[in-house]
Order: structure tokens, then C-alpha cells, then sequence
């Protein structure tokens, strides 16, 4: 005869198994992180609306932090991320600047660019 406590055992893998099943099924996925990783396969299909070399202006939408510790403004080329990096200390949002393209991510997902100046 089985055991109270495997039968127990046996009902607690049961139910986190079939947690995990319907929630697989089902997506499991907030909106909005199902959103985020759609715009992100987007992103991998199509061709950078950007070539290296090439200079733009843009508004600065947020800042990001590099794995250096250093400061990188981060705008969009037709929705397409560019990440500029020597920005000055006193750059905020939505102020427009101007950058030349240094290199694209592995997946030519984003771009890294260098600063040139504030357009006013």
C-alpha cells in the first residue's frame, strides 16, 4: 500500500506539473513581456534603417549605463536603437543630438555611435 506521504509527494508534483504545462500552453507571458519580445523578433528580421559610417540626429529618449560604468544615450533611427556613448554630464532627455555610427550588436539588433554635438 502506498504512503500517506507519498501520495502527498505524488500530488504536489502533479500540481506543479500541470502548472507549468497549462501555463506553457497558454503562453505564460504578461502582455506586455509577449509585446516586447514580439517588437524584438521585429527587430532580428528586418534590415537597420542605419549603415556605419552614417551620421544622424536624434532626441535622446532615456540613458543607460555600460558594462564600463559609463553613460550612453539612447535614441531611435526610425525606431531602430542607437546607443551614443561619450554624451557630456549635463545631456538630458529630449534634447537632439548628433551622431556617427560605430557598430552594430551581434544580432544587428541596436547600434553603438559616438557623439559629434547638440543640435539646437
Amino acid at each position: 500500500m502506498i504512503g500517506a506521504a507519498s501520495l502527498a509527494f505524488g500530488a504536489i508534483v502533479a500540481v506543479v506539473f500541470g502548472t507549468w504545462l497549462f501555463r506553457r500552453v497558454r503562453g505564460g507571458r504578461p502582455a506586455d513581456e509577449r509585446e516586447s519580445f514580439e517588437r524584438h523578433r521585429e527587430a532580428q528580421a528586418r534590415e537597420p534603417p542605419v549603415e556605419l559610417g552614417d551620421v544622424h540626429e536624434a532626441g535622446v529618449v532615456d540613458f543607460s549605463r555600460h558594462h564600463t560604468g559609463e553613460r550612453h544615450a539612447v535614441c531611435k533611427v526610425e525606431g531602430f536603437v542607437v546607443f551614443v556613448e561619450d554624451v557630456p554630464a549635463d545631456l538630458e532627455v529630449a534634447d537632439v543630438v548628433r551622431f556617427k555610427l560605430l557598430s552594430f550588436n551581434r544580432g544587428h539588433t541596436s547600434a553603438t555611435a559616438t557623439y559629434l554635438e547638440i543640435v539646437s
